[in-house]
Formats: C-alpha cells, sequence, structure tokens
C-alpha cells in the first residue's frame, strides 16, 4: 500500500482489521465482489486477496483520482495495480452508482461490500438508494462501519469527534471530511429492508488497535479552529457546537485516545 511509505504501523493495523473482518465473511476464492466507497484501496486489497486469481473486484468510488492527502486515491490505486493483486482489481474513480449511466447486469456480482465508508454519504436517504440501486447487481451484501454506542468513558472523545462533525454537516455547513452523516448500527438495520435486503448476521468488531479516533479528534478541533465552517451555522447551533467542542478538549487524550468499537452486518 503505497500509504504505507509515510505510515507503516498505522496501514499494518488498518489491512490487519480489514484482513479480520473478511475471515469472518463468505467471501472465498473465485467470488466477484462489488465494492463501495473503496478509497486508497484499504479492504480492496484485502478483497483482492480473498478472491484470489481468478476472481474479481470491482472497486468504486465517486471521489477522484486525485483526491486524498498525504497520498491520493489515484497513487494508491497505481500501487496496488502494479504489484501481485493488480490483475484482480477494477478501479472506477469519479463514479456514483446512482448515476443512471453507471450499471452493471442483474446478479453480476456474488458480493457487495461497504467497509467504513458510509458516514460519507451526504443522507442516510442517499445511503438507502445506493443500497437499493446496487440490490438487483449483487447477491449478498457485507458491510462494516463504527459503533456510535461507547462501551466505556475513554471512547468518549472519539464519540463527541464524531457529532460534532455530523451536526455541523446536518446544519448546512458542508465540508470534506470523513464524517458527514454518522448513524448507528439501529439505523442500518431499520435501513435495509426498504433498500430490498434482508439481514441475516453480524457481531461487533475489535478496533483497539486503530488510530481513528485519534484523527478524528484532530480532525473535529482543526475544523473548530479554522472557523470558515461555523461562521454558515446558526447562532444556537453554533453554539451548541462550540460546547460540545469545549468538552471535547477536556476528555481528549494527547495521543492514544481509544476508538469506538465497530460492528458488522450481512444481508441477503
Amino acid at each position: 500500500m503505497a500509504a504505507a511509505d509515510h505510515s507503516p504501523h498505522a496501514q499494518l493495523a488498518q489491512t490487519r482489521h480489514r484482513a479480520s473482518l473478511v475471515e469472518d465473511w463468505d467471501i472465498g476464492p473465485g467470488s466477484t465482489v462489488l465494492e463501495l466507497g473503496c478509497g486508497q484501496g484499504d479492504m480492496t486489497a484485502v478483497l483482492a486477496e480473498a478472491v484470489g486469481p481468478r476472481g474479481r473486484v470491482v472497486a468504486v468510488d465517486v471521489a477522484a483520482p486525485s483526491y486524498g492527502a498525504p497520498v491520493t486515491l489515484g497513487q494508491s490505486a497505481a500501487r496496488l495495480a502494479a504489484g501481485p493483486l493488480g490483475p484482480r482489481i477494477d478501479f472506477r474513480f469519479g463514479t456514483d452508482v446512482l448515476d443512471p449511466s453507471v450499471g452493471f447486469p442483474r446478479d453480476a456480482f456474488d458480493h457487495v461490500v461497504l467497509a467504513h465508508c458510509s458516514w460519507y454519504f451526504a443522507s442516510l436517504g442517499q445511503l438507502r438508494d445506493t443500497l437499493a440501486r446496487v440490490r438487483p447487481w449483487a447477491r449478498r451484501l457485507w458491510f462494516t462501519e463504527w459503533d456510535l454506542t461507547p462501551s466505556s468513558g475513554d471512547q468518549l472523545a472519539h464519540l463527541l469527534a464524531v457529532l460534532v462533525q455530523g451536526q455541523i454537516e446536518a446544519a448546512g455547513a458542508h465540508g470534506e471530511g470523513n464524517i458527514r452523516t454518522p448513524f448507528s448500527r439501529e439505523a442500518l438495520l431499520r435501513l435495509l429492508p426498504g433498500a430490498g435486503w434482508t439481514a441475516d448476521g453480524g457481531g461487533p468488531v475489535d478496533t483497539g488497535a486503530l488510530q481513528d479516533a485519534d484523527w478524528e479528534i484532530t480532525a473535529c478541533l482543526d475544523l473548530i479552529t479554522a472557523g470558515e465552517r461555523l461562521a454558515a451555522l446558526s447562532e444556537p447551533v453554533r453554539h451548541l457546537v462550540l460546547g460540545q467542542s469545549d468538552v471535547l478538549r477536556a476528555v481528549a487524550a494527547p495521543q492514544g485516545n481509544r476508538p469506538l468499537a465497530a460492528y458488522w452486518a450481512s444481508a441477503h
């Protein structure tokens, strides 16, 4: 992975996390997979390993290849394409599956995967429409995301960072961060039937080795410090956000904050 050149420890932790997820999922050699929200390909690489040389992963993202830092999506995809997994992967950036011009035959894929990308959707309605759009194309859905429900007090900082960013987005001050529409596991399960899916499995996911809590806390506090998006908020919402950011500064550690847990769900 290209990001390993900048932070090898973090990249290894992220890859191991995704590998542990796929170990619990029924994605075997020779499978065809549609991955939505592939980003820099963290899950894409793991899926490509799982499907083997006779399998195929179509990795889709709405972002352009130039998006991302310190490594862009295009740079990361090029690294993967040049390696042994490259022939198994078809990256398609700048692609929105809700665009009528984008389509696949019925049952073109054995699986569709969304891994830590659903909070980036503009709304739950957009996520529901996306899941409904891909329903005819794939037989099974595998989904994983952070769990909003903390299990201990030392996860409060991560939770606050998530909620503050979500509130700013919900109030109309839009940005390009990783968090736009945070929602609970229960909200996902309520959404699936309306998109044509029937949930049939799932469980908690250990995230103790991941660094996402520190990343989101930093992103949230940087957003507050910059102040540009806060200026677009109504005064009551701005005061609410500033109050919560005060609490975030008080409870967050300088580094090593414990992340929220995650969950996975499957559906057919």
